[in-house]
């Protein structure tokens, strides 16, 4: 840890006697700052702080990172001393007074988390290459896509400064934590200790501290971000060449987890001019027996995406590194790297489902229940031949809608295009063709899907057989985006 096991309690009695908390920042800032600190515009916020009581420097120290006079900084933190402060490196000297030597951050409800000062907050000040991440967009996306059911075992892979591991901590009966890092470690330690968690914290690459091991959950945020392997920070560059973590974390997945257990993380993958990326990445499970559901979410292109990390890292001067990173993209033939969430589950089934797709729109968080959602449509869908789905009675999703573009002529308004779109969960829009859309419309949940088909075998001049037939799997792609849902007994 960064401190002392008495250092980590004296530290939580004075943010807890502050009310340095999320919803105790709130009340004293008002919505207007603390709207303002989200957007790094701390001039109400200081303008609400003037007074100097604990909170007011809590505020202005480790929010707005101000340096502040050694007395008041003293007050705030007591009953940890700032030697003990300074020692931890919680604090650091800095003109005549004190500012934030990390990243305090209320978090939650009534958590912390701890980090590095982000280098937007330092500019000019180089990252230390085992820099450690706070709270940042790629954290939040896979704490919303995290699967959240009660586990008895969960393993947090590159833990960072322990975020991923305190959500964990929430359902999870025993929570493991590996960071290659001793550095990050100790923050983790530092998160957990200061939250009341005790984690098992291991040091080394990725899954191998825990070979041989077996959890119901494991969740990843690794340095995925692809380019020739060179390693410089640690929490961005894995050593491996192009997209190559992405493939070894699918290949370990059958060896880490329990039958019925999930394992989730992000990912970067290349596009390569003449090849299909899904495809790419549909290779990285042959073989393991999981199911798997990759979507991906954003795609830049390889100048974006370079210019992207570079400013992360505060290494935007450096035109040699540029220009080497963007020469390893044309050699490889990348046009854009995409960037997604990669969902695993060891089912046990001789046939396991993978899908890869785009899936860009806006979707209903959090996007946890939604994969979840998805998986159990692959179950239901899974235990039913043809038979069985033409069994099973369907309603059309909640609020479905139709969209028509029609094009005027002679004759009035001809219909070019329909669109069924979910305006719920994971917000799909399918272009259909009349048939499915008079198949949708009649999906009231009162008929079996064989009868409802013999009324539209009768209407379109059809044999039932030979509609049922090709209703198969038609219904089945339906039932798997949500546009259509079995109905129950």
């Amino acid at each position: 840890m960064l401190l002392s096991p008495t250092g980590v309690a004296a530290l939580r009695t004075a943010l807890t006697r502050a009310r340095f908390t999320s919803n105790g920042i709130a009340d004293r800032l008002g919505p207007q700052a603390t709207g303002g600190v989200a957007r790094n515009d701390f001039r109400a916020a200081l303008r609400a702080t003037a007074d100097g009581d604990p909170l007011a420097t809590l505020i202005r120290v480790f929010i707005c990172d101000q340096t502040e006079p050694e007395p008041a900084v003293a007050a705030a933190l007591a009953p940890l001393t700032v030697e003990e402060a300074l020692a931890g490196g919680i604090v650091e000297r800095h003109g005549d007074g004190l500012r934030a030597g990390v990243d305090l951050e209320p978090y939650g409800d009534d958590w912390w988390v701890v980090a590095d000062v982000p280098a937007s907050a330092r500019p000019g000040r180089p990252l230390h290459a085992e820099h450690v991440l706070g709270i940042g967009g790629a954290t939040q996306t896979l704490i919303g896509a995290t699967v959240r059911r009660p586990v008895r075992t969960a393993l947090d892979l590159g833990t960072g400064s322990g975020v991923q591991a305190l959500h964990l901590s929430t359902h999870a009966d025993r929570v493991t934590a590996t960071d290659v890092s001793e550095r990050a470690l100790r923050f983790a330690a530092t998160t957990a200790a200061l939250n009341g968690q005790d984690w098992e914290l291991l040091r080394g690459d990725m899954v191998a501290p825990v070979a041989g091991r077996r959890f119901d959950l494991v969740v990843s945020n690794p340095p995925f971000v692809v380019g020739p392997g060179t390693t410089t920070h640690v929490y961005r560059d894995s050593g491996r060449v192009g997209d190559a973590i992405g493939a070894e974390l699918a290949a370990a997945a059958p060896h880490l987890l329990t039958e019925g257990g999930m394992m989730q993380y992000l990912a970067n993958w290349v596009h390569v001019t003449g090849e299909d990326w899904a495809e790419r990445v549909t290779g990285w499970f042959a073989g393991t027996g999981l199911d798997a559901w990759v979507i991906q979410r954003e795609v830049a292109d390889p100048m974006a995406y370079v210019n992207l990390w570079l400013t992360d890292v505060g290494e935007t001067a450096d035109p040699q590194r540029m220009a080497a990173w963007l020469d390893w993209f044309d050699a490889h033939k990348v046009e854009a790297i995409g960037f997604g969430i990669v969902s695993l589950r060891r089912a046990g089934h001789d046939e396991p489902v993978v899908r890869v797709e785009d899936l860009r729109q806006r979707v209903e968080p959090p996007m946890g229940d939604r994969i979840a959602e998805w998986f159990g449509r692959q179950d239901w869908l899974r235990d039913r031949d043809t038979d069985g789905l033409l069994a099973a009675r369907y309603r059309a999703a909640e609020g479905l809608q139709l969209r028509q573009e029609a094009t005027m002529g002679d004759e009035g308004w001809a219909v070019d295009r329909q669109v069924l779109a979910v305006p719920r969960g994971l917000r799909w829009s399918e272009e259909i063709d009349p048939l499915v859309l008079a198949l949708v419309g009649g999906a009231d949940g009162r008929l079996p899907l064989r009868d409802q088909l013999a009324l539209l075998a009768a209407a379109h001049d059809v044999t039932p057989d030979e509609l049922a037939e090709a209703a198969g799997p038609i219904v089945a792609h339906l039932v798997e985006r949500g546009i259509i849902e079995p109905v129950a007994g």
